[in-house]
């Protein structure tokens, strides 16, 4: 895609992250100025973009370029004519009855009408093109706009051993930097500690274990859910990797690594689907025990859905439904909550799970539209959902980071190897659940209902 050096491009992804390390380091002072942060998440993806397009590896020219008396380059063919005719054999008339096939850029589509499930089609036809090219090419089924299923090949970039290097090692050492830098988030998020003063006293650092231990919980938890799903649909994945940052939260999150398509839509769901909702449920009695253990505190203009000193539960349903579980009685409208650490942790998780149940592209939540829609309505639903959470930056500016993150991203999800087989009704419910925990997380708490309820 693109020539720019990876290292490169890997420093101004870190760019914001560096930065307001530096800034706590040099004014000692835990929240820089938000226009601060945002200008640094709105010119860093900006400049990324830019740096990918200036290295971006030459293509065939397109014929508006081209001189008048010079045809248009035809695309590379990624199989001579010969292998063509052998190609045409993988397709049994009772199965698949194939039509013609188009050669486009890295890319063979055939086109034709399916004769059987599109579960029997597709496991037939891999079959038989593993038996004439071995694992030379991925073979996709997959709908067109108009909804005809079609058969597409593409080069096979992943080798057949890539499962073995999962990079336990680099997790394990990802895993104890993390556990170290949320520690010390832990201790500064709710002490009035500097850093100085941990310096000289280490064994102070054994308070922010709380905090530390929740947020890996949660973060180990959701990872290794979507670890082992690989593992059951044979995908090859990598180690969940941890992300330590010395600043703030101690961590950005935590990642694993799929290394080759979902072989159907069924195990595309399961991946998006198993992280966030094993999260949630680890994250629930976290959060119940953390506001259990905070402080009520008198509401004021600065309270809001991320001042974890003053947090007003009602821009979220879900947060007052769990505060006055917590809480009983004595939680009232006009309570804030001086968040414990450990609720700190809680409230992270329920974020990690909104951020990525939002139906976009491929995030957990594309994922799951695009399994249970199908690809072309994923990407719509996608777009929708950026309109929806720009909207929402209006009411809860707080999700203005979310908005632009949003819009930056890819709508369109990978598709799986049999993108045409539909999902079954259990999955289908979890799919609608999942979306129900999104609303009640990110929506606040209508006036009329938290009057009646507090």
């Amino acid at each position: 895609m693109t020539r720019s050096p990876v290292w490169l491009l890997w420093l101004i992804i870190m760019t914001p992250i560096l930065a307001l390390t530096a800034w706590v380091l040099k004014h000692g002072r835990y929240a820089p100025p938000n226009i601060f942060i945002l200008g640094l998440f709105i010119v860093c993806p900006l400049i990324y973009m830019w740096v990918v397009l200036l290295g971006r590896r030459p293509s065939a020219q397109r014929p508006s370029t081209l001189p008048p008396h010079r045809p248009a380059p035809a695309p590379p063919m990624l199989m001579e004519r010969e292998e063509e005719e052998r190609l045409r054999s993988c397709f049994p008339w009772s199965i698949y009855f194939l039509q013609k096939i188009e050669h486009r850029q890295q890319m063979m589509i055939c086109h034709g009408r399916l004769k059987a499930t599109p579960a029997v089609a597709h496991s037939t036809v891999q079959q038989n093109v593993r038996s004439q090219f071995g694992h030379q090419f991925l073979v996709v089924l997959q709908e067109e706009r108009n909804g005809d299923p079609v058969f597409t090949l593409v080069p096979n970039r992943e080798p057949a051993n890539s499962s073995k290097d999962s990079g336990w090692r680099l997790s394990i050492l990802l895993f104890i930097l993390t556990l170290g830098t949320t520690t010390l988030a832990g201790l500064l998020l709710v002490g009035d500690l500097s850093i100085p003063e941990l310096l000289s006293q280490p064994a102070l650092l054994v308070k922010g274990l709380g905090y530390s231990l929740a947020v890996m919980m949660i973060l180990a938890v959701r990872e290794l859910a979507h670890y082992a799903m690989a593992r059951r649909h044979h995908i090859p994945a990598s180690a969940p990797f941890f992300i330590p940052v010395p600043y703030f939260l101690g961590t950005i999150g935590a990642f694993v690594r799929i290394k080759a398509p979902a072989p159907n839509r069924r195990a595309l769901f399961d991946l998006g689907v198993a992280g966030p909702l094993a999260g949630f449920l680890v994250s629930l009695p976290i959060v119940i025990w953390g506001l259990a253990h905070s402080q009520m505190v008198e509401l004021t203009e600065e309270s809001g859905l991320f001042n974890f000193q003053s947090l007003d539960p009602k821009g979220s349903i879900l947060l007052v439904l769990l505060s006055k579980l917590a809480l009983g009685s004595d939680f009232q409208i006009d309570t804030a909550l001086y968040l414990h650490s450990v609720a700190i942790a809680g409230c992270l998780g329920l974020v990690l799970t909104a951020l990525n149940l939002m139906p976009v592209g491929q995030l957990d939540g594309g994922h799951i539209v695009h399994a249970m829609y199908g690809r072309w309505s994923g990407a719509a639903i996608g777009n929708i959902t950026r309109i929806l959470v720009a909207a929402m930056a209006f009411i809860q500016p707080a999700y203005l980071l979310w908005a632009l993150l949003l819009i930056f991203m890819s709508s369109r999800d990978e598709p799986a190897l049999d993108d045409v087989s539909e999902l079954n009704g259990v999955r289908d419910a979890l799919g609608l659940i999942a979306m129900v925990i999104l609303v009640l997380i990110v929506l606040p708490m209508p006036q009329t209902i938290s009057e009646h309820l507090l």
